[in-house]
């Protein structure tokens, strides 16, 4: 018997690529024409969120704005003043500062920034509290400083130390609010 030889095993080839491409085809070409006649998408604006995860807030918020009556405005007087304890007028201050900036050497600038004496004045002219108001603060912030140790004339001196720093004066007013809310200022 005569030895047959068996046929060789197929090849099997990869596929090559098709014959043309997407690209080729024209489709990519369809699809961005679509895309670009879409009208653009409207932008909706959303609030501004500080990078510690809460929105932005006015220095006065959770304190009613002071409302001109009736008899203000006849007779062309400013408004009432929103009564406020010292604890709140010192959080105020604190706020206000935080909101316009802080300074040393003047009571405020072209910029907005205020010193400490200068943020409280702020507040109460924008109608939060009185005078009298301000005076208790004031005696609170002096109590906090002989009692932290940092004897000074006035919290004016304090503020406009070298060595102060804006979180210096903010603790210091976080301190003297706390006080005044614990003696019921």
């Amino acid at each position: 018997m005569p030895r047959s030889t068996a046929p060789p095993p197929p090849v099997l080839l990869a596929p090559g690529p098709p014959p043309f491409g997407p690209a080729d085809s024209g489709l990519v070409a369809e699809i961005e024409a679509y895309l670009a006649s879409l009208p653009a998408p409207a932008r909706t604006p959303v609030p501004y969120v500080c990078p510690y995860g809460s929105t932005v807030r006015p220095w006065q918020a959770g304190h009613p704005e002071p409302r001109a009556t009736l008899l203000d405005r006849a007779l062309g007087r400013p408004a009432r003043p929103v009564p406020v304890a010292a604890a709140d007028h010192l959080r105020l201050a604190s706020r206000y500062i935080g909101a316009h900036g802080w300074l040393q050497g003047a009571m405020w600038d072209e910029a907005g920034r205020v010193c400490l004496l200068g943020a409280q004045a702020a507040v109460l002219a924008h109608g939060y509290g009185t005078p009298a108001t301000v005076r208790t603060a004031r005696v609170q912030l002096m109590e906090v400083l002989h009692a932290t140790g940092r004897p000074a004339r006035s919290p004016d001196e304090y503020n406009d130390r070298p060595t102060t720093r804006e979180g210096d004066v903010h603790q210091l007013l976080d301190r003297a609010a706390a006080r005044a809310a614990r003696l019921g200022l």
